[in-house]
């Protein structure tokens, strides 16, 4: 009798398993679908880009558009590259310095606001916190005169060392990280007569290397795509950087649509190049410091 209603139960289950199969593919079918359809329609402005750096001026807004070019224009790559190469070579120094700076000052302060115990250690955190709710805009007059007073105007100082000083969002990223490693290992390295410093260089930053790599690719984007910090503290043109390049490729009344995509095209290909080699310390990096 128990067989026969166990039997009854599973043959009255089978059609409801079915139906939830059923729905969680038809579910999995419309994710997939909508995130491939999303996909395209983020990336057709970069396929656009990318195909109009390779036309000719007269047939880069032709209508209907066409995302393949019939005849390539690699000579657009050529009008780029006789122009760019200085402004590259600026953006480059910058932006290596600036990550430099940035993961190594920090990490430091992150350091010692998580693991350290000193009087108005809290205090001293929220001030820094709450700088981030100051406009940059509202300080751009005060620092011009500051910088234009000590000599640092049309020099490339204004563009790495208020971001290497004044990290905020980077010493916020990476307090969160360290104060998620164990207390364990910086008490068993105390033990072994190790100093703070020795703890902080052998010890701890290691553990961070994620976080590290997500501050890295934040700061290399923030550098690399500064734009108005060249234009307001830079006059000479071999120190100014290769977003202000792009601009002159853009005149009053006429822009070099076809050349200015091209040397757009150029400025993209190291951010993905970074991106594409740190993806996976950098996506570690944001989910273990709480950011979805």
């Amino acid at each position: 009798m128990a067989e026969l209603s166990l039997a009854g139960v599973q043959e009255h289950d089978a059609p409801s398993r079915t139906r939830r199969r059923a729905v969680r593919i038809a579910t999995d079918t419309f994710f997939y679908a909508l995130m491939t359809a999303l996909a395209v329609l983020f990336l057709a402005p970069l396929a656009w880009m990318i195909t109009a750096s390779l036309r000719p001026e007269n047939k880069v807004l032709a209508l209907p558009p066409a995302f393949v070019p019939r005849d390539f224009q690699w000579q657009n790559y050529q009008e780029v590259w006789d122009v760019i190469p200085q402004y590259l070579f600026n953006s480059v120094k910058l932006a290596a310095i600036n990550v430099v700076g940035v993961t190594f000052v920090a990490s430091l302060a992150a350091y010692a606001f998580a693991r350290l115990q000193f009087r108005g250690r809290d205090l001293a955190f929220s001030i820094l916190l709450s700088t981030l709710m100051v406009p940059g805009i509202v300080t751009l007059i005060p620092l011009y005169i500051i910088y234009k007073e000590i000599g640092w105007v049309d020099t490339h100082f204004p563009l790495w060392v208020p971001r290497v000083l004044h990290s905020v969002f980077a010493v916020f990223l990476l307090r969160q990280f360290f104060k998620q490693i164990p207390q364990d290992l910086e008490d068993a390295a105390r033990l072994d007569g190790a100093s703070t410093f020795e703890i902080y260089w052998r010890i701890m930053l290691p553990q961070v290397t994620p976080a590290l790599t997500a501050v890295g690719i934040f700061t290399f984007l923030d550098s690399w795509n500064d734009l108005f910090g060249p234009l307001i503290f830079l006059n000479s043109a071999d120190l100014q950087t290769l977003p202000v390049a792009l601009k002159l490729f853009q005149g009053e009344y006429f822009s070099q649509v076809s050349v200015l995509m091209a040397g757009a095209t150029i400025s993209i290909i190291p951010v993905v190049i970074i991106f594409l080699f740190a993806q996976r310390f950098f996506l570690r990096g944001i989910v273990m410091t709480g950011f979805k």
